[in-house]
């Protein structure tokens, strides 16, 4: 479909916005001081006015980024904060999966390739269990939205979610904060830095969370004992300038977690609906402070970095190397049925639990070193440039444990992974401004990649009727990929205020291999993926008050690699997708009409769809009602041709308000930010069962606050919204569902 197909298809929404972005009245009641400030941007490696890069990018900071990230929230809460970004996990807190316009991986195990890239301090976190790092300490977080990679990092073809830390050298940008809310809930934050001598800066950053067990096992004597955490990291910088053009940074970073796995729960759904019904059947109210299970749960999870930054301003250009090393390890095990006893074991429940499913994922070791070398053009006009090269390695083993019963600390079955990656990047972008104020930039983008994996299953003790087949002798794969990929882009004003852009990018996903082993008996590839992206949109300015931002765009992605989760097979399988299309439109609009009053809101609209006739995949193991086609003489085999990505919503929505008034010497404030999504479906079949309608949270934060200090009270979903957010489809009908609802203060000091 033609972009002018898309904003025809979307007109009504966006006209609310462009009614809004036109108000001239918010012209006339704010004047330069207390109008918005400029929002500059990095998503190109300099620092840019986001109104002048012709990227689709959305930016989250100040007083949205501190209260999204307060009451213990983890990453999972940027979810829905800007157009078209969606994050969800079956693991919790220590693996998080994203998805921007659509794409993303339903994957869970622990090598799982996902197409979009979360970049930290200039580092590129590839390992899912390195995606969940906190966020704490930062300027601000930037989403980028499409095909990346011909300026830095590693190709990405979905988009990047960036993060910044605050430097060193930060004027102005020392607290300590700490709330304490419901569930006996503590979120601590600290960043202090400054200058030690006229050479070298230090900043010391540390976050520690805690949340008591507040989940009910009615099973287990006593009170609450699932869902608790004690998260802690930790960053220290030390910066260097020996002389004006040199620039020395070394990072250290530690995370230590432990608490609940994910919390699974059995049968929440009653077939024929997607309705979370409650412990005790259909007609019972749904309680998520309430649980049925009999396995053993714990998670646990350590990260660990030592990073080295030099930039050198050698005058025509400045030359930036960023390395850096990851280490980490992990255990988590789950009660897999998310309920107790089976119908061999009765009693059981809740509702019919087929058979017990226990099992544990460890990465006994994981290391990442990535090194970046980039050269960069000064010049503000006329021809500019960068270029560089990218290298990765990382090593990666993955221990899997299956149990007899849900209590066994022996395991029946071990199953192993061993995989080494290795990227090579070769990029370049030029680009060039003419006197009118037209730019146009263009970018290439070499790629070499190669993963290797062995895999065996060396121990299976279970009976032979489940069919397991006994152990599985080491198996090994080798995929490998060598693409270009490239971008074109222009932007030009219309006016002083106003800004058009368009792109053209073709990104790529490197081949995959899949080699969990513990119930399956062959590792499963899929080949590399290649998008085409087109995009276009408008970026303007009104007199200083009034922002808005949209972006119209179509994609189709050839041979995209998808993961078959679970079901009825009860393994997951990597498959390639002949095609898949995609097209909508982002929008983003930031307001100060009057003085005191700011006023935010974002919408994205995300249209897909798998094309490929020929493509099936096993449903669920469940009683669940599948309405996708089933293939001629395959029972329980279905056609998913023409179905929406999974975790992929048509419509994202999101909105803050604030308002503040002078009392004393400072001000009293409130705040409230929203985030809407659409129906989404788990799988890549569609069901009735594994699916929700819709999920709107919202977040309330009434303080006062000096120039020093700030004290609160707040609210995280304070509507108390209960949603499913994914599920397991392989024995019954289990759900996970989103975050409670938690009430707070906090206290907070600047200085």
């Amino acid at each position: 479909m033609k972009l002018s197909a898309v904003l025809r298809q979307s007109s009504a929404a966006i006209a609310i916005f462009l009614t809004l972005g036109a108000a001239p009245a918010f012209a006339q009641a704010a004047d330069e001081e207390q109008g918005l400030e400029e929002i500059i941007v990095t998503a190109q490696r300099v620092s840019e006015n986001q109104k002048d890069v012709p990227i689709s990018v959305a930016t989250l900071g100040g007083d949205t980024l501190k209260v999204v990230s307060s009451a213990g929230a983890d990453i999972r809460a940027l979810s829905g904060r800007v157009p078209s970004l969606n994050i969800e996990s079956s693991f919790g807190r220590t693996f998080p999966r994203f998805y921007i316009r659509g794409l993303g991986n339903t994957d869970f195990d622990l090598n799982a390739s996902q197409p979009v890239s979360l970049v930290y301090d200039d580092v590129v976190l590839e390992s899912p269990i390195l995606k969940g790092f906190p966020v704490f300490d930062l300027n601000q977080v930037e989403v980028l939205r499409g095909p990346q990679g011909t300026l830095f990092g590693r190709n990405t073809p979905a988009g990047i979610v960036k993060f910044d830390s605050v430097r060193p050298d930060a004027k102005g940008k020392n607290y300590v904060r700490g709330s304490f809310g419901s569930f006996s809930t503590v979120n601590v934050e600290a960043g202090i830095g400054g200058e030690l001598s006229d050479v070298v800066s230090m900043r010391a950053s540390v976050l520690y969370q805690h949340r008591d067990n507040w989940v009910d096992n009615i099973d287990v004597p006593g009170g609450n004992d699932l869902e608790g955490f004690d998260d802690f990291a930790a960053r220290l910088q030390i910066q260097a300038k020996p002389s004006e053009a040199l620039t020395l940074r070394l990072t250290g970073q530690v995370r230590t977690f432990e608490g609940s796995a994910r919390l699974f729960r059995a049968n929440a759904f009653a077939t024929g609906s997607n309705k979370l019904i409650g412990l005790t059947g259909p007609a019972s109210t749904f309680d998520r402070r309430e649980t049925r299970a009999d396995g053993l749960n714990f998670q646990r999870l350590n990260n660990y970095n030592l990073g080295f930054t030099a930039e050198y301003d050698a005058g025509p250009v400045t030359i930036t190397s960023v390395s850096s090393l990851w280490n980490g390890n992990l255990a988590s095990r789950g009660d897999i049925d998310g309920g107790f006893g089976n119908q061999f074991n009765p009693p059981m429940g809740p509702g019919f639990i087929p058979f017990s499913a226990q099992s544990q994922d460890d990465v006994p070791s994981l290391d990442q070193f990535t090194q970046e070398l980039r050269v960069a053009s000064n010049n503000d006009k006329g021809l500019g440039y960068q270029f560089g090269v990218f290298v990765f390695n990382e090593k990666l083993n993955i221990n899997s444990y299956d149990f007899g019963t849900p209590t066994d600390t022996t395991p029946s079955a071990v199953a192993t992974q061993r995989q080494v990656s290795d990227a090579l990047g070769i990029f370049g972008s030029v680009n060039y401004e003419f006197d009118s104020g037209l730019k146009l930039q263009a970018g290439m983008r070499y790629n070499n990649d190669k993963r290797t994996m062995v895999a065996a299953r060396p121990i299976d003790t279970r009976p032979g009727f489940l069919g397991f087949g006994g152990p599985v002798a080491p198996q090994s794969a080798e995929v490998s990929g060598n693409v270009l990929t490239w971008d074109v882009a222009a932007t030009a004003p219309l006016s002083q205020d106003v800004n058009v852009f368009a792109r053209v990018a073709r990104g790529y996903r490197a081949p995959s291999i899949q080699g969990r082993l513990l119930f399956g008996r062959s590792l499963s590839v899929a080949d590399k993926e290649t998008t085409m992206s087109y995009e276009a949109g408008i970026k303007s300015t009104l007199s200083n008050v009034a922002r808005f931002n949209l972006t119209g765009f179509y994609f189709s992605t050839k041979d995209m690699q998808l993961t078959a989760v679970g079901g009825a097979s009860n393994f997951t399988t990597l498959i390639n997708a002949d095609k898949v299309d995609g097209y909508g439109f982002e929008a983003e609009f930031e307001a100060k009409p009057t003085k005191g009053l700011t006023l935010s809101a974002g919408i994205s609209y995300n249209h897909n769809e798998i094309k490929d006739p020929n493509l099936y995949v096993a449903g669920c193991g469940a009683a669940c009602t599948v309405t996708n086609p089933q293939r001629p003489a395959s029972p329980g085999i279905y056609a998913i041709n023409g179905n929406q990505l999974p975790q992929s919503p048509r419509w994202i929505v999101n909105w803050t308000a604030g308002y503040a008034a002078p009392v004393g010497n400072g001000e009293v404030y409130v705040f409230t930010d929203w985030a809407y999504r659409s129906k989404i479906q788990f799988f890549l079949y569609n069901s009735v069962e594994f699916s929700d309608d819709n999920m709107l949270e919202g977040g309330l934060r009434i303080g006062y606050r000096t120039g020093k200090f700030d004290v609160a009270a707040f609210g995280r979903n304070i509507t108390d919204d209960v949603s499913a957010v994914s599920g397991i489809d392989f024995n019954n009908l289990t759900a996970m569902v989103n975050e409670p609802r938690v009430w707070g203060v906090e206290v907070g000091i600047k200085f």
